[in-house]
C-alpha cells in the first residue's frame, strides 16, 4: 500500500467500522476519540499493526493525509475548531455526518486554506456490510487528484460511490428521511404515552401494523443523535417535520368533526399527487402474504380496521410540500419505477431497503381503492383508535417543536425515555425487521 495514512477523529461505532475496514485493506490508520477512551482504544486495537491510537485530534491531524471527522453533527463545529488548525499542510479533510451544511461550514471556517475538502457519507449503519451500499462523496474544495485518492482509499468498502454536492445531499436526505422518521418516532411516543406494547394488542397485529411496529422499534434501537442531527441541523428537514405535524393535526380535526367529504377529497388528491392518478395494485412493493409473515405478536383471525392517520398524514405532507418521494432517491437504479413515469427509480442499498418499507406501506394503502375507502369510513365512524390518534397528534407536534427550537437536549431526553421502554423487544424486532427487508428486497429485485 502506498505511503498514505488515514486519520479518524471520533471512534464511535462508525469510526471503528471505518478503522477496521481501512486497516484490513492495508492502509495506515491514525485514530483518536475523547481522551478518556485512549487506553481502552489502544487495548481494543492492539493486535492491528497498522492502527495507531493517539491521545487527541491534534496528533492525528498532524500526521494524516486524509482525515475523516466521524463525530456527531451537533459537535462538528466545536471539534473542527479545536483540531482543524493542526491539519497537516496539503492534507485532505472530510466528515461522516448525516447533515453536510454545518460540516462544510465548519471546514471552511476552521481549516487552513491549503487544506482540501472531500467529504463522504456511508448510507448505512456500522453493523451493515458496506458492499454494494451507497457511499456519497462530496468534492467541495479539491483537485481531481485528491478526489481520486479519496475514492481509492474508500474503494475497500466495496460501496457504490455517488457524487453529490453538499446541498444536494442534504436536500435528498431530508426528502427521503425527515418525514418518515418523524412519523415513526411519533408512533413510538404515542404507544409509550398510552402504556402500550402494540404487538400485545390484537388491533395492532398483522398487515400494515407489522411494518409500522418493526420500523418504529428499529429506529428506537439506534442512537438518538443519528436522527437528531438530520432533523435539527438540516433546514429542509425542519420545514418538512413541521408540515408533517400540521398534516396530522388537520386530518385529525377532520376526523373528529366527521367531515367525510373534505377528508376524502384531501386524501385522494394527495394520493394522486404522490402515486399518480392510476391507483392499481398490480406492482405493489408489499402484499398481504408478505406483511402478515413478519409479526411480533399472534395475527388475529379478523383484523381491526384502522384509520392509519400516520400514513395518511405522511402522504398529505409530501403533497403539501410538492415532494414526490420517488424523485429523490440516491443511487438510482431501474429496479422499481414510479407508476406512470419510466424515468424515475428508487434508491439502492440499505437506504433503499428502509425507504421501501416506508414507501411500501403508504403505497399499499393508497393504491388499493377498497382499503382506502375502508380507512376513510373508519376515520369518520369508528372511535377504536381515537385515543391513540390523540396521543399521536400530540407526539407529532411535540417532535416538531423540539426540532424547531433546535433543542438537542430535549430531543435526546424524549428519544431515550421511549427507547428504554421498548428496549426488551429490540433483539426480536431487529431479527424480524431484517427478514422483512430481505424478503422485500428479493421480491423487488425480480420486478
Amino acid at each position: 500500500m502506498e505511503k498514505v495514512s488515514v486519520g479518524i477523529i471520533g471512534m464511535g461505532d462508525m469510526g471503528k467500522m471505518y478503522t477496521r475496514r481501512l486497516s484490513d485493506a492495508g492502509w495506515r490508520v491514525n485514530a483518536c476519540d475523547k481522551p478518556d477512551n485512549y487506553d481502552s482504544l489502544k487495548e481494543q486495537f492492539a493486535t492491528r499493526n497498522n492502527v495507531f491510537i493517539y491521545p487527541n485530534g491534534h496528533l492525528v491531524s498532524r500526521v494524516s493525509d486524509y482525515i475523516i471527522y466521524s463525530v456527531e453533527a451537533e459537535a462538528i463545529d466545536r471539534i473542527v475548531a479545536q483540531y482543524g488548525p493542526s491539519t497537516k499542510q496539503g492534507a485532505i479533510v472530510g466528515g461522516q455526518t448525516s447533515c453536510k451544511a454545518p460540516e462544510i461550514a465548519a471546514f471552511e471556517k476552521h481549516l487552513p486554506s491549503d487544506v482540501e475538502i472531500v467529504s463522504c457519507h456511508s448510507l448505512h449503519g456500522p453493523n451493515v456490510d458496506p458492499q454494494g451500499q451507497p457511499l456519497v462523496i462530496i468534492k467541495h474544495r479539491a483537485t481531481e487528484r485528491s478526489l481520486d485518492l479519496v475514492e481509492k482509499i474508500l474503494s475497500c468498502f466495496g460501496s457504490k460511490h455517488v457524487h453529490l454536492t453538499a446541498d444536494e445531499h442534504d436536500n435528498i436526505t431530508a426528502d427521503t428521511q425527515a418525514v418518515t422518521h418523524a412519523a415513526f418516532l411519533s408512533m413510538g411516543t404515542a404507544w409509550y404515552a398510552n402504556e402500550q406494547f402494540p404487538w400485545e394488542i390484537n388491533r395492532y397485529v398483522g398487515g400494515i401494523e407489522n411494518v409500522k411496529i418493526n420500523v418504529t422499534l428499529r429506529i428506537y434501537s439506534n442512537k438518538w443523535h443519528v436522527y437528531a442531527g438530520l432533523a435539527i441541523l438540516n433546514p429542509s428537514a425542519k420545514k418538512q417535520i413541521r408540515q408533517y405535524a400540521t398534516s396530522v393535526t388537520e386530518l385529525f380535526k377532520l376526523m373528529l368533526g366527521s367531515h367525510r367529504e373534505e377528508l376524502s377529497r384531501r386524501i385522494k388528491a394527495a394520493g394522486a399527487a404522490v402515486f399518480g392518478p392510476e391507483h392499481g395494485d398490480k406492482d405493489l412493493l408489499l402484499r398481504d402474504e408478505v406483511l402478515d409473515r413478519f409479526s411480533l405478536g399472534k395475527v388475529p383471525l379478523e383484523k381491526t380496521p384502522n384509520n392509519h392517520l400516520s400514513l395518511l398524514a405522511m402522504v398529505d405532507c409530501w403533497c403539501e410540500l410538492g415532494i414526490v418521494p420517488y424523485d429523490h432517491m440516491i443511487c438510482s437504479t431501474p429496479v422499481r419505477m414510479r407508476p406512470g413515469n419510466a424515468n424515475i427509480a428508487t434508491t439502492d442499498g440499505a437506504s433503499r431497503q428502509l425507504f421501501r418499507l416506508w414507501l411500501g406501506v403508504t403505497e399499499y394503502l393508497f393504491r388499493k381503492p377498497l382499503l382506502l375507502e375502508e380507512v376513510i369510513n373508519t376515520a369518520i365512524e369508528d372511535n377504536t383508535f381515537r385515543s391513540d390518534d390523540l396521543e399521536f397528534t400530540f407526539a407529532a407536534r411535540g417532535w416538531s417543536d423540539c426540532v424547531s427550537f433546535g433543542d438537542f437536549s430535549s430531543y435526546r431526553d424524549r428519544f431515550e425515555k421511549i427507547q428504554a421502554y421498548f428496549a426488551p423487544r429490540f433483539p426480536e424486532a431487529t431479527r424480524v425487521g431484517n427478514e422483512m427487508m430481505k424478503t422485500i428486497l428479493e421480491k423487488t429485485e425480480k420486478q
